[in-house]
């Protein structure tokens, strides 16, 4: 049988046929989150997710071997890759080394959370799932907008982003995420994508800040919704019959009066006052679990209107 010559492969092939953290000597820190994702069709089908442009700038956080990070490289003007380990930064160098790529590649090491997030068009990662929290609401409150950011969460954590009022899910990080946000659910990710397995199921999701934003103060609408999702499923009446919270309104409130020059009655009560705006509002009654962000947003107002801070 005659021989049939091959096409030498190039630099970037190979590494393609290698995949993810098959290269010998890689050891995964797991306690980091490093989960790998080694299913070429999910990273394919994230990039295409994301809608990428030809003009785009793209974060990614925990590129990890770059399977995700060469495929958006092919599509974008630059990739600005964040990545805390230095051995995976040098897996990654070494994948885009000696190709057209390398030069549309920036790569910070370091902690995401602990530095000044870069200009990007949209982010696109499949995140450490310990730092999902504090890095969704980094992103939401960055400046300038971006335009869209697609990200891989563990599974209960989605579930809770996209959560509506009465799900079981819905709780203070739904509210907040879509008080800034569109937030959709795209797909779920078993867990033998991943190159070590997580014990844990994941989602894909995918968020597109409101701009221009919500006119509240993010801080004091977070204090309101710190408090009544304490005890969701007790009426609001109860929830701000508790002590510890009618010692802060009460110190907030004084702070507020002092700084107006406004006169307290010696017969004041902060826990009649409360109670008088949550009857006027008509929320007395009403639970955190099945309320939306409008109804929120007119608790906050009452409240704001008799002088009454969560910040």
């Amino acid at each position: 049988m005659p021989k049939v010559k091959t096409k030498p492969r190039s630099r970037q092939q190979r590494h393609e046929t290698k995949g993810a953290g098959s290269g010998p000597g890689i050891r995964f820190n797991t306690g980091l989150g490093q989960h790998i994702l080694k299913n070429p069709l999910i990273v394919t089908s994230i990039v295409e997710k994301a809608a990428l442009r030809p003009t785009d700038v793209v974060l990614e956080v925990g590129p990890g071997t770059g399977n995700m990070t060469v495929k958006m490289l092919e599509k974008v003007k630059k990739v600005i890759a964040c990545e805390l380990d230095v051995k995976l930064v040098g897996e990654l160098q070494k994948r885009v080394q000696g190709t057209p790529l390398a030069s549309k590649l920036e790569i910070k090491i370091g902690d995401v959370l602990k530095s000044d997030l870069p200009f990007f068009d949209a982010c696109v990662a499949n995140l450490p799932y310990q730092i999902s929290s504090p890095f969704i609401f980094k992103l939401l409150l960055h400046r300038p907008f971006f335009r869209c950011a697609v990200l891989m969460f563990q599974k209960e954590f989605a579930l809770r982003l996209v959560a509506r009022p009465g799900s079981p899910q819905y709780c203070r990080l739904s509210v907040n995420t879509q008080l800034l946000a569109r937030v959709d659910h795209l797909m779920k990710v078993g867990r033998n994508n991943f190159k070590p397995p997580p014990k844990v199921e994941s989602s894909v999701v995918r968020i597109e800040p409101k701009n221009p934003p919500p006119p509240i103060n993010f801080q004091e609408w977070d204090g309101l919704l710190r408090i009544v999702f304490v005890r969701k499923n007790k009426t609001l009446s109860a929830v701000f019959n508790s002590n510890a919270v009618k010692r802060l309104l009460e110190q907030n409130y004084r702070i507020h009066c002092s700084q107006n020059n406004l006169k307290i009655p010696e017969n004041f009560n902060i826990g009649n006052l409360i109670q008088g705006i949550l009857r006027d509002t008509g929320y007395s009654e009403k639970r955190a679990r099945i309320m939306d962000i409008d109804d929120f947003i007119r608790v906050l107002h009452g409240f704001n209107a008799e002088g009454i801070h969560f910040s």
